[in-house]
């Protein structure tokens, strides 16, 4: 992908992230539009796939390819929107393929074991300013679910929000199509933003969704994290995962079941991934 294809389309789906990251994470906002600067992040389930390699380390790719991608988490206060200094946070996604470290039956085929593994996998102590950060590469997708990072956030010991935040459908389809290490898969991503049934129950007004920003070498993603100092978050694992401990068993669903696994049939797909494209029947 040359760099004027990947500036020219990353300016169409973000044009406005930039002042999200700036020089100083003292100077950072919490916010960027008009909403409330200081809610609740959206809880979401955990998923089957949390794993606590007890590794503290902003770069968890371990080698994985991928296209470079920095995430920065923000933790404050919900409410008086103050920092939360020394907050602990794990993330944790799968790589170009869709693959998690840590399980078993991992891959399309679900014959893929990455037990004892830990890439993309680690937790970060947040700062005075309340930011996390951490060196990945851009998440795959898995069938059943839309791309997505998994977080969790711990005060002295306690979990006070566990969720997911989620990344441009058109630069996900984008990067999907034309990037080698993401390319090659069985079968065609079904389920996208517009579909997934955890966007849908936990976050229908998308507020754990980042904001993006091209670099020279990577992609930034930004998203500040509300969280409630005395809460024990409640949302946790989900239940077991279908197959071998992956997700959905291999093979598209039956016609016309429609399952909530695999999200809502999707008539414009183009639409779907665009916000607010508009386009003649």
């Amino acid at each position: 992908m040359s760099t004027s294809t990947r500036r020219s389309f990353l300016g169409f789906v973000s044009a406005s992230a930039a002042g999200l990251l700036p020089g100083r994470a003292e100077a950072a906002p919490a916010a960027t539009d008009s909403e409330p600067a200081c809610i609740l992040t959206p809880q979401a389930e955990e998923g089957p796939f949390y794993s606590d390699p007890k590794l503290v380390r902003s770069d968890i790719a371990e080698g994985k390819p991928g296209v470079p991608l920095t995430l920065r988490l923000r933790v404050i206060e919900a409410g008086p929107c103050t920092a939360i200094r020394g907050a602990r946070v794990d993330i944790w996604h799968c790589d170009a393929k869709g693959l998690y470290s840590a399980f078993p039956g991992q891959s399309d085929a679900h014959n893929i074991d990455a037990t004892g593994k830990t890439f993309l996998r680690g937790t970060q102590i947040a700062d005075e300013a309340g930011w996390v950060s951490f060196n990945t590469i851009y998440p795959g997708w898995y069938d059943g679910r839309t791309t997505h990072i998994h977080f969790k956030v711990f005060l002295d010991d306690r979990t006070v929000l566990t969720g997911q935040t989620f990344l441009p459908d058109a630069l996900n389809e984008f990067i999907y199509t034309n990037v080698p290490d993401y390319v090659g898969r069985a079968r065609q991503r079904m389920v996208i933003n517009a579909n997934d049934h955890v966007i849908e129950r936990s976050d229908p007004q998308h507020r754990a969704f980042c904001a993006v920003k091209e670099e020279r070498d990577r992609y930034v993603a930004s998203l500040t994290l509300g969280v409630d100092r005395r809460a024990e978050a409640t949302i946790g694992r989900a239940g077991p995962p279908p197959g071998l401990g992956g997700g959905p068993p291999p093979g598209p669903p039956p016609a016309g079941t429609g399952g909530a696994m695999f999200g809502r049939p999707i008539k414009d797909r183009l639409a779907a991934l665009v916000p607010g494209l508009k386009r003649a029947r």
